[in-house]
């Protein structure tokens, strides 16, 4: 049983990149579903459908997008906050990640957002 559907969802998309997939399927939740929505809001993603499965589990298929050079266009993407050590923080104490180049999503019990929506 997966404990860390947003985890294993970033690994599955990090996986498919790096192997230059043009697609993969990630374990439906609507955090994950959240996350996701969030990347291709961001243009990080093509798309992606959720996809209603055998026993009612859904999936999500998520359309990866690369550069002109066939390069993917996630350079890093990881988890700061995990099952065993969470992170909290309030707003003002959030930096903005690379510069202002990258995009860090935060969520709380009732919504998901980029750290953009509220800087």
């Amino acid at each position: 049983m997966m404990n860390d559907l947003i985890a294993d969802a970033l690994t599955r998309i990090r996986n498919a990149a790096l192997r230059k997939l043009d697609a993969t399927t990630l374990l439906h939740s609507n955090a994950v579903e959240g996350v996701v929505s969030v990347l291709l809001e961001k243009e990080y993603i093509e798309s992606f459908n959720v996809v209603e499965g055998d026993n009612n589990k859904k999936t999500i298929n998520v359309v990866l997008k690369y550069d002109d050079n066939e390069k993917s266009v996630i350079n890093e993407i990881t988890r700061v906050s995990k099952p065993g050590r969470r992170v909290y923080k309030a707003s003002t104490e959030i930096k903005n990640f690379k510069n202002g180049y990258g995009t860090i999503i935060i969520s709380s019990k009732s919504f998901i957002i980029s750290n953009n929506t509220f800087i």
